[in-house]
């Protein structure tokens, strides 16, 4: 019996692990500004701006990185996250509404830079 158990023990640790991706470095930077674009989809609209493709923004991001599925995923979710975040109080451009879409824009500009600057090849 004892020599069951340390061979079932033995098998369970000897068996091989699912692999899984790691992330890069950059993955919470690439999260946020995910979320941002997702955040100006909603609002930039609202306040005049029907000139910038913010969901084709994204996708050009996230072509450009080419991230695997559960990657690609999260993205995608931060993305939504900063529209639903924004969706649930804004209906119309109001101070703040603008107030936050500058904010977006330079928080966004800084982050593609600094993800650019230190992880590009």
């Amino acid at each position: 019996m004892r020599i069951a158990r340390s061979l079932c023990l033995v098998l369970a640790i000897s068996a091989p692990l699912p692999a899984f991706a790691i992330d890069p470095p950059y993955q919470p930077q690439m999260e946020r500004l995910s979320e941002i674009l997702g955040s100006l989809y909603m609002l930039a609209p609202l306040c005049g701006d029907v000139a910038t493709d913010w969901r084709g923004q994204m996708a050009e991001l996230i072509a450009l990185d080419e991230p695997d599925d559960d990657r690609r995923a999260r993205l995608a979710g931060a993305f939504n996250a900063g529209y639903e975040a924004y969706a649930r109080f804004y209906r119309s451009c109001t101070p703040a509404a603008q107030t936050a879409i500058t904010r977006l824009l330079a928080e966004g500009e800084a982050l593609a830079r600094d993800i650019h600057q230190r992880y590009a090849e």
